[in-house]
């Protein structure tokens, strides 16, 4: 009896069961345990690459590994029964297993790409799973994945700042999940997705992980916003939580980007401060990069870092738009004025006082000072600034006065140690007053603006007691008087004081015996360890004791004039 089989014009014939096997049941089981076993030990890299491909997703490489699995059983199972199949050379049983074994290979080769050869990147096509991913992977939260998630990223970087929107444009697109259809229409989807992942990479946890272990995505943030000068797109609060963490950690950039001389290379070029601050315009239009986080608990390491960032911010300002206000910079200013708010903690501490790290701090803005100074200084000072600026001219105001008003408030910080007299001394004269206004210090076309700014502001400061005595006043006049002496000196490393120090000294001898009488608290303010007050004689003395070389205890006397009559000072009233 024969197996065969005609229908009409067509011939069918038993399948031979010693066909030659090329890919069976048997094959398609081993092919498929060891792609499991490679998807089950491959790092999270790849398997997020795979995840964010546009071209094979998990449910469809299911979908084919169970149709070709389906069908490699099928075939041996006829193939073994010797079943029926089409006469003819179209589609053998060898092409047939070549073209299932294909088909396998065909879906594992397409992860290989992707996973190594070809990793995805942000675009059109896979915006919605990119975004997704990403989610379920920050959501998580994983340290040791958010590390190598975190280095990924860097290469979507460009594309989503291409098609994120601008701050300008902003305010014309709806986030796509809003239910208003019209506004969804007039987003385009891979922009919607592109604003989502940068305000997704915010995330403090995901922050951290950059800056621990990969700078480069900050760095291709910033250089890509840069570039194409899109710095309005939404990554102010992924910036500010990067310099925050990075301030945090002790081995981050801001720590390793020195000085040539301390950091090598690296050091020179400064490659992710470089970008992430030399850019005035970009640092001015995010807007948060220069807002620190809690900044009260910060030591002098990182103070430093911080003013080290403020400068390269600056000397971009100074040399592009330093006539516009800068907003940014000013705050930043105010946050570097508070570095040294607690150093009345060390007053009457001599003993403990150098090694309080507010000392330090004190150091690093001092230094601050100079350099900003300096990148003024090679700026040149130009002819039409303005010396004095009264209430009427406020509008005018500029960096200059912006530094002079930070060394007023910094000597103000100084006038609380005023015990005991070696402290006070080497905290106001040689950390402050003596790096700032003798020696030949400040002494270029910027330095010299800024020091009569700053002389000028003083004075007014002191000036004011006369209508309103205030504790203010009366600790800068006592610093004035400790820093400066009771008598003229004739010495040239004193010139740029001199004037300052004869006004001052003409105020305390015109008011002081009147402010003593009025409220003797203010005037106690006034005076540091060895200087008091002889109400009976009228004078105020300086006491050198008898120490190191000095035999006998040495005086100086100021004479003050007697207490004004009431109607005279009824204004300070």
């Amino acid at each position: 009896m024969s197996n065969e089989l005609v229908v009409g014009c067509m011939r069918f014939i038993p399948l031979d069961p010693n066909a030659a096997r090329i890919f069976g049941f048997s094959e398609y089981l081993t092919s498929l345990a060891l792609m499991a076993i490679v998807w089950t030990i491959a790092d999270v890299r790849y398997r997020f690459r795979v995840m964010t491909n546009h071209f094979v997703s998990p449910k469809s490489t299911f979908y084919v590994i169970v149709a070709v699995g389906f069908s490699t059983l099928l075939t041996d199972l006829w193939r073994a029964e010797g079943w029926l199949v089409p006469e003819g050379g179209i589609l053998t049983f060898a092409s047939w297993q070549a073209i299932l074994g294909t088909v396998f290979l065909f879906t594992f080769v397409s992860w290989a790409w992707f996973a190594f050869v070809k990793p995805p990147v942000y675009s059109k096509n896979n915006a919605k799973r990119y975004a997704q991913t990403l989610y379920r992977f920050i959501l998580k939260g994983s340290s040791e994945e958010l590390s190598v998630i975190a280095d990924e990223l860097s290469n979507s970087v460009k594309s989503l700042v291409e098609h994120a929107t601008d701050k300008r444009d902003r305010d014309q697109f709806r986030n796509h999940q809003q239910t208003d259809a019209e506004s969804v229409e007039k987003v385009p989807e891979v922009t919607a997705y592109a604003n989502d992942v940068l305000l997704l990479i915010a995330d403090k946890r995901l922050c951290r992980a950059i800056v621990d272990s990969s700078p480069g995505t900050a760095l291709a943030v910033f250089r890509a916003v840069s570039d194409t000068k899109k710095y309005g797109v939404p990554i102010e609060t992924f910036a500010h939580n990067i310099v925050n963490e990075a301030l945090a950690n002790k081995n981050s950039f801001l720590y390793h980007e020195t000085e040539g001389y301390e950091s090598g290379l690296i050091g020179y070029h400064k490659p992710l401060s470089q970008a992430m601050f030399a850019n005035y315009k970009m640092v001015e239009v995010i807007g948060r990069l220069l807002d620190p986080g809690d900044m009260w608990n910060w030591d002098s390491d990182k103070w430093k870092a911080y003013c080290r960032v403020f400068l390269l911010t600056f000397e971009d300002y100074v040399n592009s738009e330093f006539w516009n206000h800068s907003f940014v910079l000013y705050r930043a200013k105010g946050y570097i004025e508070h570095a040294v708010i607690d150093l009345h903690k060390i007053n009457g501490n001599s003993a403990s006082a150098w090694e309080n790290d507010v000392v330090k701090r004190l150091r690093v803005v001092v230094d601050f000072i100079k350099d900003a100074v300096e990148i003024l200084d090679k700026k040149g000072a130009p002819d039409h600034i303005r010396l004095r600026i009264r209430e009427k001219h406020r509008n005018e105001e500029t960096f200059y006065d912006h530094l002079a008003e930070l060394i007023k408030e910094i000597i103000f910080h100084a006038s609380s140690v005023t015990a005991p007299a070696d402290l006070c001394w080497t905290i106001q004269r040689n950390s402050v007053w003596g790096e700032l206004f003798n020696f030949g210090n400040l002494d270029g076309p910027a330095g010299k603006i800024v020091k009569f700014k700053v002389r000028r502001l003083v004075y007014d400061e002191i000036a004011e007691m006369t209508r309103f005595p205030n504790f203010k006043g009366a600790k800068i006049l006592g610093y004035c008087l400790n820093v400066m002496g009771l008598a003229l000196s004739g010495k040239d490393h004193d010139r740029d004081s001199h004037a300052l120090h004869k006004a001052v000294l003409s105020w305390v001898k015109n008011n002081y015996a009147w402010l003593h009488e009025y409220n003797a608290r203010v005037a106690e303010a006034c005076l540091v360890d060895e200087i008091t007050f002889d109400a009976k004689s009228l004078r105020l003395v300086k006491t050198y004791p008898a120490e190191n070389l000095r035999r006998k205890a040495e005086y100086v006397y100021l004479q003050v004039d007697s207490p004004k009559s009431a109607d005279s000072q009824s204004g300070a009233e």
